[in-house]
């Protein structure tokens, strides 16, 4: 006889290495951000979470949780996911959106628009389908995600409310978009990546800082950090930015990183306002913004809440949202899911390795489901 799903199986899950928010049930939802940052600044609810989608114009998944459970360090995933009946999942790969070959014509031409226009930089993603042979239950793939990080990430978020009825986005992200506790607040963006060489640790280590000396990711990355100092400084009275990112990895990828850390000048916007007038950063989308988004509706389909934001915010203005990457969004019934990859282009961008790219950074939720 099989068990049944635990009664804590939440609805909404932050794991993180300093602290994890579980959340049950749903009092009242907002699809519209500015909507839940005004009911959060009038005291209105005790707590908003979930998902800004990466198209700010489509429907927010915020939720008013009925139960919270907040823990100091990262989730345990409860046994059923693990060894369990919930442990089960068989996936096959259905499809690309686009075509490998079809990606590499994309950048390609993004390229030659960057070197003939205003825009310094695009990311341009591509999404593999996968399905299921029996329905799948997201929590197991946040299990997964959550037992393979070395820094213990995972998140999902119920995107019912954005009218995605059943739907889940589920994933591993090691970009924090912002984080407030009191008047602190960090953030730790991620632009210039390569992909990790398991089979051979000193070719892996030459990779990472091969990175860390690249003009091109260097450059790619800088067009991000100016864009958190623009939004940031006028609300902060301290701001701290090295001048040169750090050299961070994954178990897939490399990546340039630059820890910012400052103090906000009160009153202060709380942490839902903050993450609402950050996303998406050019580590996602591009710079100048208008222009790569244009450019980014125009070549790709719809992202749906890849490369937007998923996090928590409570009525003190305190909370925690990472950019929602390395991610899939599994549908209503489990039967099947879309992940999403990409990678930031600028003038200097080769087509092959902007596609290798991508697909070393599909591993992570590839992995998870045994793909």
């Amino acid at each position: 006889m099989s068990s049944p799903r635990p009664d804590s199986a939440p609805d909404f899950l932050l794991s993180r290495a300093d602290g994890s928010v579980r959340t049950q049930g749903s009092k009242m939802s907002f699809i519209d951000a500015w909507d839940a940052i005004a009911a959060l600044d009038r005291g209105d609810v005790p707590i908003v979470v979930g998902a800004l989608p990466f198209d700010r114009d489509a429907p927010a998944a915020l939720t008013v949780p009925q139960r919270i459970i907040r823990e100091p360090g990262p989730l345990e995933p409860h046994a059923y996911y693990r060894t369990g009946d919930g442990a089960r999942l068989s996936a096959r790969l259905t499809g690309y959106d686009p075509e490998p070959h079809e990606h590499l014509r994309r950048v390609e031409a993004a390229v030659a628009t960057i070197n003939d226009s205003l825009l310094d930089k695009v990311v341009l993603a591509r999404a593999v389908d996968i399905g299921f042979d029996e329905p799948v239950d997201p929590r197991t793939v946040a299990a997964r995600l959550i037992d393979l990080s070395r820094t213990r990430d995972g998140f999902i978020a119920d995107l019912t409310p954005a009218g995605k009825h059943g739907h889940m986005i589920v994933g591993s992200s090691p970009e924090l978009l912002i984080k407030r506790k009191g008047l602190t607040i960090s953030s730790y963006p991620l632009a210039g990546s390569a992909a990790r060489i398991f089979d051979d640790p000193a070719a892996d280590e030459a990779a990472g800082k091969a990175l860390a000396n690249s003009t091109k990711d260097l450059d790619e990355h800088a067009y991000v950090v100016e864009h958190i100092r623009d939004i940031l400084a006028p609300l902060c009275d301290e701001l701290s930015i090295p001048s040169r990112p750090v050299l961070t990895k994954t178990n897939e990828m490399w990546h340039l990183a630059t820890p910012i850390a400052g103090t906000l000048r009160d009153p202060a916007p709380n942490a839902l306002d903050l993450a609402a007038r950050l996303y998406p950063t050019p580590a996602v989308c591009g710079s100048p913004q208008h222009a790569a988004e244009a450019l980014i509706t125009t070549a790709e389909s719809d992202r749906s809440f890849y490369a937007g934001t998923v996090g928590w915010c409570d009525r003190s203005g305190d909370g925690e949202f990472m950019v929602t990457i390395r991610c899939a969004e599994v549908n209503g019934d489990g039967t099947a899911a879309r992940a999403w990859a990409g990678g930031g282009l600028v003038a200097a961008s080769e087509p092959e390795a902007e596609l290798a790219e991508t697909t070393a950074k599909l591993r992570t939720i590839q992995r998870a489901l045994g793909l």
